[in-house]
């Protein structure tokens, strides 16, 4: 017969074995299982306001990345460019959606925060930008305008750049309601850094006329140019300033050929 004491020793044994059998096979808890691309939003989306409607056409980026929807009715969808891709796959020109965001007071703009197409119940979710140097790499840097001291551009083209002619169809916004460029009658997308989107409002209005100049990108989702030289005609064309950056001076770009700036004259 086993005694007291060694009985109760096997049973601790057994307890502890089925202890660490269970604990092998306790799945992880959901913060270390969670290590998959598409992490659940922290915040329900379905909370905000909605919008239904047809998507006409993609915004780009100058590089050419999406950053926005155009619904049917005039509405502009304003989206993070990180969602570029997943936009991509999951929506397309023709498709209705419902889009979650925050809507604008005064103007038909919306920063979409989900957007959801109907016909294939894909939904896109922006969770924040992706983590340091999981995302696209950073855009080239632009090319300076040729003088950032002149107002009025020569009447000769400039080298390198594709003059655009059209009519505007509607202005086009960031997500803090600032003016960034134009969208024309022909679906050509033109965008300025804000600050000369601005200065240049009056142009940018429906139904005006307009000559740009600038570095264009055509793509399967579209043709977007970055504006150098906007006017009503080919004779008034005015300079728009690059972004600003690290160089000289704010919105300046370093002298052509890369080397240092020539030494002031002396006095």
């Amino acid at each position: 017969m086993i005694s007291n004491r060694n009985a109760v020793l096997l049973a601790a044994s057994a307890v502890v074995a089925l202890a660490g059998g269970a604990a092998a096979q306790t799945p992880p808890p959901p913060a270390a299982a969670a290590t998959g691309a598409e992490a659940a939003p922290l915040y329900n989306p379905d909370q905000l306001p909605a919008q239904r409607g047809k998507v006409e056409e993609f915004t780009l980026t100058p590089r050419g990345d999406i950053d926005g929807l155009i619904l049917a009715d005039g509405t502009e969808i304003v989206l993070p460019p990180h969602l570029s891709t997943q936009i991509a796959y999951s929506v397309k020109p023709g498709d209705t959606v419902v889009v979650h965001g925050l809507h604008a007071a005064a103007l038909p703009l919306i920063e979409g925060v989900s957007v959801t197409d109907e016909a294939t119940g894909r939904t896109v979710v922006d969770n924040g930008p992706p983590a340091p140097g999981a995302g696209p790499p950073p855009p080239p840097p632009p090319a300076p305008p040729p003088s950032a001291d002149a107002d009025v551009a020569p009447s000769a083209p400039l080298p390198g750049l594709t003059e655009i002619r059209g009519r505007v169809r509607m202005t086009l916004y960031g997500p803090r309601g600032d003016a960034n460029g134009a969208l024309l009658e022909d679906g050509t997308i033109l965008r300025l850094p804000p600050p000369e989107a601005g200065r240049l409002t009056d142009l940018l209005q429906p139904g005006r006329t307009l000559v740009a100049e600038g570095s264009e990108l055509v793509s399967a989702l579209g043709k977007v140019v970055e504006v150098r030289q906007l006017g009503p005609s080919r004779t008034q064309l005015s300079l728009v300033a690059g972004p600003p950056g690290p160089g000289p001076g704010p919105g300046r770009a370093p002298p052509p050929g890369g080397g240092p700036a020539p030494p002031p004259p002396r006095p």
